[in-house]
């Protein structure tokens, strides 16, 4: 069983040490919220303290979209978790 992607996980394993573990449940997140810049940064200093490059999607952060675009995007998220929900 894979373990759930959040933070309260990554900030477990960053406190026990298991950095490559943080790393990656960080980057899950970063890529379901590309706009969270408090994962981003955590993110990037995970990687950092792994001796990693930055990720070409980390070297430079997403515009933010205006609001009724991300009205638009929740909305469209909505009618996807609606659909899975019927399934």
């Amino acid at each position: 069983m894979e373990p759930m992607a959040t933070k309260t996980l990554a900030a477990i394993y960053l406190k026990q040490g298991h950095l490559r573990e943080a790393y990656q449940i960080l980057k899950v997140l970063s890529e379901k919220d590309p706009f969270d810049r408090e994962i981003r940064a955590k993110l990037r200093e995970v990687g950092e303290r792994l001796g990693l490059s930055d990720p070409p999607e980390l070297q430079e952060a997403p515009p933010v979209p205006h609001e009724e675009d991300r009205i638009r995007i929740l909305k469209g998220w909505l009618a996807n978790i609606l659909k899975q929900r019927r399934r």
